[in-house]
């Protein structure tokens, strides 16, 4: 079985949903990091030298190839990166080799036989 990492940055108040949607389309779970800081074209804007941010998190899916497109597509209608300046952005890398994820295999196996 091969593997896709999704690396998804987002707006904090949307990781619910879009742990919801990842899951819906066929991930089977996300290490998710919180506060993370990003930059866009413009730079952020300052208030008494207090910079003006909404707080961002990471998403890390490792997903099954056939699948990944699907997710990634899922992700990108929730999180409205494509209509939405500055709303978030996620990306698909191939993943050489994975570890730990035995448990998974036999679950995948049945959900990508079912897609496919």
């Amino acid at each position: 079985m091969h593997f896709k990492l999704i690396v998804a940055f987002v707006d904090a108040g949307l990781t619910d949903g879009i742990m919801d949607t990842a899951r819906s389309a066929g991930a089977t779970g996300a290490t998710i990091i919180n506060n993370a800081r990003g930059e866009g074209l413009k730079q952020s804007k300052t208030f008494f030298g207090l910079t003006l941010e909404t707080q961002r998190d990471v998403l890390l899916f490792i997903v099954e190839e056939h699948l990944s497109r699907h997710i990634l597509e899922e992700i990108n209608k929730v999180g409205e990166f494509d209509k939405k300046p500055g709303s978030g952005i996620a990306v698909q890398i191939d993943v050489e080799d994975a570890v730990g994820v035995n448990h998974q295999i036999s679950q995948l196996t049945k959900t990508v036989e079912n897609e496919l």
